[in-house]
Order: structure tokens, then C-alpha cells, then sequence
């Protein structure tokens, strides 16, 4: 996509700093961090969110996100560390072309995802899980 900035970033036309490639991601320090070491893996292939992504990506993606979660736990002597997507504007997507975020996390650094937990009642929680299970589609898988 010609408009899509992380489109040219894997193609060589906007400066990033690389950390790690494989033949389907580029990882890159975010221009943006949370932390400084904050990184994102790209996949080389447009794609516009999570759902879009061609299984095939699925095991670079996480090479990629374990290699970079080890650098930034050895590099910056880490304890912990978040890996996250945004998938649509609803979620923080602003850039749509899929990332994964890998972010440093240290004590007291003051980031918190506000959550207001919820509990199902009287049979709520099958009723959940019996809807979901209707939806699920598994690959088809071509031998």
C-alpha cells in the first residue's frame, strides 16, 4: 500500500532502526515508545489487522517477538515485558497495517491496563461460551 508507512519502512523508503528481519518481519525500535526499547514486529505483507494475517505469518511473528523479548530482557536487564496488538480504532489502532508491540515494563513505571473485571450470573457464562463455540471456524488445511 502506498500510503502505508510501515509499508515503506519494510521496503527501505522511511529510516527506522531494524533490530531483527526474517523473510516474513521486520522488527523496529518504536518512533513512539512507551519505554525506550519499545518495539514493533511488522509482518513484510500488508496486512490491516490480526484477522487479516496469512497463517503463514504466525510462526515468524513469534520467532520474532521471542528473539526481541529476549534482547530487551538481556539488553535492558528487565524483569517483565508486554506484548500487545491494537486491532481496530476501537482498540488504539492507528496505524493499519498489523503490529505487534513489544514494550519494557520496570516496577512502579506507572502503566496499567484499567480493567473493570466482570463476573457471569445464573448460566451467563455458558451461554458465552455456547455462541463462541458456534463461531469458531477452523482452517482448512490443504495436504
Amino acid at each position: 500500500m502506498s500510503d502505508c508507512v510501515f509499508c515503506k519502512i519494510v521496503a527501505g523508503e522511511v529510516p527506522s532502526e531494524i533490530l531483527f528481519q526474517n523473510e516474513q518481519v521486520v522488527t523496529i525500535l518504536d518512533i513512539n515508545p512507551i519505554h525506550f526499547g519499545h518495539t514493533l514486529i511488522i509482518p513484510r505483507t500488508h496486512y490491516r489487522d490480526f484477522l487479516e494475517l496469512d497463517p503463514s505469518c504466525y510462526s515468524s511473528l513469534l520467532e520474532a517477538a521471542r528473539t526481541v523479548s529476549a534482547a530487551l530482557v538481556n539488553g535492558l536487564n528487565i524483569k517483565g515485558f508486554n506484548l500487545f496488538s491494537n486491532n481496530g480504532v476501537i482498540a488504539g489502532q492507528s496505524v493499519f497495517h498489523f503490529h505487534l508491540h513489544v514494550t519494557p515494563r520496570y516496577e512502579n513505571d506507572d502503566i496499567r491496563f484499567v480493567l473493570k473485571l466482570k463476573q457471569y450470573e445464573n448460566g451467563t457464562m455458558k451461554q458465552y461460551a455456547d455462541l463462541l463455540r458456534s463461531h469458531i471456524v477452523l482452517p482448512s488445511r490443504t495436504s
